[in-house]
């Protein structure tokens, strides 16, 4: 990578010095609307229907934003793009199933925790299932996501090839060019209920993880509004219908 001179990084800083400044609860319930952005690349989770986007967090963040009193206004685009957008001010909040963790956490604000699930293997080797099996193996996964860099933690992996989509990923699995792939369990399974004739088999967890959306670092009134909406979701039984019609399941964390 090329080094920038001084004066170039101090613009930069200042650039983001002089931002526009994360809008509060107060002045979103003002304006009438909440600015989300996601992948739209990531089903069952958040994908398009034609133009349309859908999906469980897209169905979620309709329903929380109902509680708070407004309507969103959607943004979509690349996963490795919605956090630094956050960090920019350029809308509120982002939902695209990310990970808490504790080097996002440094940057972002995150609210409660809106599903629990983990990176899972998916092979066409029923051999293929246990974290040692991946012992000498080719794995891939998305850039920028807690599978990437969990995968690259474990010591006998071979190699690791990392895609801009979780698509991407799957189809290196589907043309062999890999000998497994790591993404989200219910990724998995949706994948393999609607490819059955792919060979695809779901294997053991590598991790798992709380899932959640996030705000802007520090943007504290508008992520406890978010949260009591959130929660009034999950208490009237509205979350656990959505959850069931999705995955057949209630995937709150426990």
């Amino acid at each position: 990578m090329k080094r920038f001179k001084t004066w170039v990084w101090l613009g930069l800083l200042l650039a983001g010095a002089v931002g526009v400044q994360a809008r509060s609860l107060e002045e979103v319930k003002k304006d009438g609307k909440i600015i989300v952005a996601t992948e739209g690349q990531f089903a069952p989770f958040n994908y398009f229907q034609g133009s349309k986007l859908s999906g469980f967090e897209i169905e979620l963040a309709e329903l929380v934003a109902k509680k708070m009193g407004v309507s969103i206004e959607w943004k979509a685009l690349g996963f490795d793009a919605l956090l630094a957008g956050l960090r920019q001010d350029r809308w509120d909040l982002v939902i695209a199933s990310h990970g808490i963790t504790e080097e996002r956490a440094k940057a972002v604000t995150f609210a409660e925790p809106h599903y629990c699930s983990g990176g899972a293997i998916v092979s066409l080797d029923a051999a293929v299932r246990k974290v040692a099996d991946l012992n000498g193996k080719v794995v891939s996964v998305q850039t920028g996501t807690t599978y990437l860099d969990n995968v690259k933690k474990l010591a006998g992996v071979k190699e690791v090839k990392n895609f801009p989509q979780d698509t991407d990923a799957r189809g290196a699995l589907l043309t062999r060019r890999v000998d497994a792939w790591v993404t989200d369990k219910f990724v998995a399974v949706i994948a393999i209920a609607a490819n059955p004739g792919s060979g695809m088999k779901l294997g053991d967890y590598v991790f798992v993880e709380r899932i959640a959306a996030a705000v802007a670092k520090g943007n504290t009134s508008l992520v406890q509004g978010y949260n009591k909406a959130l929660a009034e979701v999950m208490a009237d039984g509205s979350y656990a219908a959505l959850s069931n019609r999705y995955f057949n399941e209630d995937v709150r964390c426990r």
